[in-house]
């Protein structure tokens, strides 16, 4: 069975820069044995994505592997093209490649690249990967690509050039628009942060220190916009807002939260479990990943 064959089932997507490389294992057997498809791991600051999945699949079986997202900022389109089928090819087709375009102040600040046509870069980027040469053995399936789209050009960028499209901190009213954009045969990869508790300073509490980090990228802020949110919502974190893109309650509550996003088109919903509370962002809550389990452990 291919990566694109296991997408119906819910996946996982987090950080794991605060576990020892053991821990992460550990925590991608657990993923893995629960019955979640696809591991989904981040590009940032901390390590490097590909070298901690050929790690991890080493350390598993089944589970796939999928970046989420790989800046394009950071590699040449050749190591791209190379990394991508090398894990393909040596995980056994256990691998989706996930790009995007960062956002202007992580790629126009410290590195000092240029951002002023982000779309163009990715077009662009895309037709060199697939320029680029390989003479390494290839995997029997070719890897699948999804695009960091949230826009309207790049979703249909995302459905043109690529395999879909993976969406992050939206609701499902954009993964229905999303749907929309890129036709009913492209990947739509959708993720959900979810907190399971009751306790609605609980809840908001663990949303805010995950809002921190994001609200003042441009990209989510104009998507939240783009999605009826207002500049004073946004900035002042209001109710509507937060509880809109962030699931929180009981076990029905964020059952239902990922359900809207399949009703709404999605063909994956990887699932972001944050621990009620948590301000440090580094513990994912096992509760919430053994109740959404697929399969029983």
């Amino acid at each position: 069975m291919s990566v694109r064959d296991d997408l119906p089932t819910t996946g996982v997507w987090f950080f794991t820069d605060a576990m020892a490389a053991n821990e992460a294992a550990e925590f991608a057997q657990e993923v893995e044995s629960l019955g979640y498809s696809t591991l989904w791991l981040p590009d940032t600051v901390g390590r490097d994505p590909f070298a901690h999945i050929a790690w991890l699949a080493s350390q598993t079986t089944r589970l796939n592997f999928a970046t989420g997202i790989a800046n394009v900022f950071h590699r040449h389109p050749g190591p791209m093209k190379q990394v991508a089928n090398t894990l393909g090819e040596q995980t056994g087709g256990r691998f989706l490649l996930g790009l995007g375009v960062s956002h202007g102040p992580m790629v126009a600040g410290l590195p000092n690249l240029d951002y002023s046509k982000p779309l163009t870069k990715m077009r662009e980027y895309l037709e060199q990967m697939e320029a680029q040469p390989f003479g390494g053995r290839r995997p029997a399936d070719a890897v699948p690509v999804v695009l960091a789209a949230l826009g309207p050009k790049m979703l249909e960028l995302s459905a043109s050039a690529a395999d879909g499209a993976h969406p992050y901190w939206t609701t499902p009213e954009h993964t229905s628009t999303a749907r929309k954009a890129i036709g009913p045969d492209a990947l739509l990869c959708v993720e959900q942060k979810v907190c399971l508790t009751t306790d609605a300073d609980a809840a908001r509490t663990a949303a805010l220190a995950q809002l921190s980090i994001y609200a003042d990228l441009p990209n989510y802020r104009n998507n939240w916009k783009r999605l009826g949110f207002t500049e004073d919502e946004i900035e002042q974190r209001s109710d509507r807002f937060v509880d809109a893109v962030f699931v929180w309650g009981d076990e029905d509550r964020i059952r239902a939260g990922v359900q809207a996003h399949l009703d709404a088109g999605a063909t994956h919903v990887c699932i972001q479990p944050v621990a009620p509370g948590d301000a440090e962002r580094g513990v994912p809550d096992r509760r919430v990943l053994e109740l959404l389990a697929p399969l029983d452990a």
